[in-house]
């Protein structure tokens, strides 16, 4: 191993324990003396919250589940009008936050909602005891505004397995007589049940990581828990605790997810992967498909989009307030940074991998990619404590070396916020970069290194050129999710420091719901953004699928 590649290694393993170091925190944390805190937390909060967060998560895994498998179902093996604006205009919900649809739903669900204002306009009620109505503030609408905006994570995952499916399997099914529901449900169900499984846990986790719609309906899950005992009780050590619960519920859920597919492998004898022939739908059952796939897109983007927007028209004077305009400085700068620094440290794991892919690196890797899994408001929780006594270190030094002291330099600057976001949001840059490594010969790296090109120099020379599409992508993925970031940025920020995302939520904690609808919407356009490049990558993707085995089929003609 050259000294260039033993640095990466070095270099690599040093940024795991990093991404590594807010779970050690909070291990540390919970042990520490507490007084009669944790009996008090077992005894009253946590079983509690417990309960109240598996019935969210199994509500919303059950939504998610039917939703984004029959609508994937409906748009890749089905035949009917609007199929090919479904394909991709199902993916748009995934733009809108938790905590924007939430307060957007209870303004036009609540007692003075539109919705409820007409009903009673209409029958003559005078009250809200004359009529029955489901309470959006409880638990049952934080199940439903969740799984209209995560229900495309099922959608994805499950629309490519469809779509890579092999045609001979279906079509040998089609010939013995199977039916479209027999179709579905003894094939291709079982064949894409693996990636359903992965978009369910991805649902879930966003589910668990939810600080916005919970407090809005008043549904007190773990993570609320933990918010309500670091901030409202003045106790870090039970909500390292509390914590600690919920990083048992967030690695019990990612080994049901991998064991429950653990014998699930399932490979095409052929080469070929050409698409099936699709279902034509005719008459009553192609409107119940076009019903079927815009419900979701109504519920999860129109309604909320088209009130915020309504509601914004109201306040186009404070598009230059400077208020606003700080919010929106303080989130697209926190976001590039943390994006920047989240995109070279996804680079440096992968290139290390690939350099020399040891045990021990590999490992490191594994751990430092499972950040995606912690939820905000656990990171929150072991972060504080380890900037905060690296800050108090700094300081000290700075006071007896040169007079003056710093204060909170770190978490007083936002450093600690970009920490956050980083160890967050990790996984979702790494995993585009290791794509795009994969798909560059070994060979390159060889003909480089004969030609005396270093490690280093072979990275800036030939793979950072090649992977420049990759990256790209990876920073505007991970750009869009540190923007939209609630849990960690209420508990890591500044004092009197606002992004968009906090901006929002304090609005409409206080029900100021045009005052929050602005930034809302600014959020929204902004993640529609990796939502069209979804759209498109995918579409260009099977475009480019088709028209090579088009030209293949042209040139074996000639």
């Amino acid at each position: 191993m050259t000294s260039a590649e033993r640095l990466w290694q070095v270099g690599s393993l040093a940024v795991a324990v990093l991404v590594l170091l807010p779970l050690a925190a909070i291990l540390w944390i919970s042990l520490r003396p507490s007084g009669d805190i944790w009996g008090h937390l077992l005894s009253t909060v946590l079983p509690r919250s417990l309960v109240t967060t598996l019935i969210l998560m199994a509500g919303v895994g059950l939504a998610t589940t039917v939703a984004g498998i029959g609508t994937a179902w409906l748009t890749t093996m089905c035949r009917f009008p609007g199929q090919r604006f479904f394909d991709w205009a199902l993916l748009v919900p995934l733009a809108v936050p938790t905590y924007i649809i939430a307060f957007s739903y209870v303004e036009v669900l609540d007692y003075t909602g539109p919705v409820q204002t007409t009903i009673r306009s209409l029958f003559g009620f005078k009250t809200s005891r004359d009529y029955w109505f489901p309470e959006i503030r409880s638990l049952g609408g934080a199940i439903f505004v969740m799984s209209v905006v995560l229900y495309p994570y099922v959608y994805l995952t499950t629309r490519a397995s469809f779509l890579i499916q092999s045609a001979a399997t279906l079509d040998v099914s089609r010939t013995l007589g199977a039916t479209p529901w027999r179709l579905f449900f003894t094939i291709a169900l079982p064949l894409a049940r693996p990636a359903a499984a992965v978009g369910v846990s991805l649902a879930l986790m966003e589910c668990l990581n939810d600080i916005g719609a919970v407090t809005f309906f008043g549904v007190k899950t773990l993570t609320f828990s933990v918010y309500d005992t670091w901030l409202n009780r003045s106790n870090l050590e039970g909500a390292a605790q509390l914590a600690l619960a919920m990083l048992a519920m967030v690695f019990a859920l990612l080994w049901i997810e991998r064991f429950g597919r653990r014998k699930q492998r399932f490979h095409s004898g052929h080469s070929k992967h050409r698409q099936p022939a699709r279902f034509q739908l005719r008459g009553w059952k192609a409107g119940a498909a076009i019903a079927l796939c815009a419900v979701p897109i109504l519920l999860g983007f129109v309604i909320p989009a088209t009130l915020l927007a309504d509601l914004a028209s109201r306040r186009l004077d404070s598009v230059f307030q400077e208020r606003f305009l700080i919010a929106i400085w303080n989130s697209l700068s926190l976001a590039a940074v943390a994006g920047l620094l989240t995109v070279a440290v996804s680079l440096a794991l992968a290139y290390a991998l690939r350099l020399k892919p040891s045990p021990a690196l590999k490992l490191g890797v594994r751990f430092a990619a499972v950040g995606y899994a912690i939820p905000g408001t656990v990171l929150a929780v072991g972060i504080l404590i380890p900037m905060a006594a690296l800050d108090n270190f700094i300081d000290a030094q700075m006071k007896s070396a040169f007079g003056f002291g710093t204060g909170l330099l770190l978490l007083g600057s936002g450093a600690g916020l970009v920490y956050a976001y980083m160890v967050r949001f990790l996984a979702v840059s790494y995993g585009q970069v290791e794509g795009g490594f994969g798909k560059i010969s070994p060979h390159l790296d060889m003909a480089a290194r004969t030609l005396g090109r270093n490690a280093t120099t072979t990275l800036g020379q030939i793979h950072l050129p090649l992977l420049r599409p990759v990256l790209l992508s990876a920073l505007l993925l991970t750009f869009v999710d540190c923007m939209k970031e609630l849990p960690a940025t209420i508990l890591l920020r500044p004092f009197n420091f606002e992004t968009l995302a906090t901006t929002v939520f304090e609005a409409a904690s206080r029900e100021a719901f045009e005052e929050a609808a602005l930034p809302s919407l600014a959020i929204v356009i902004v993640g529609l953004l990796p939502v069209i490049y979804l759209a498109r990558t995918s579409a260009s993707s099977f475009r480019n699928k088709r028209t090579k085995r088009t030209r293949r089929k042209s040139a074996a003609a000639t």
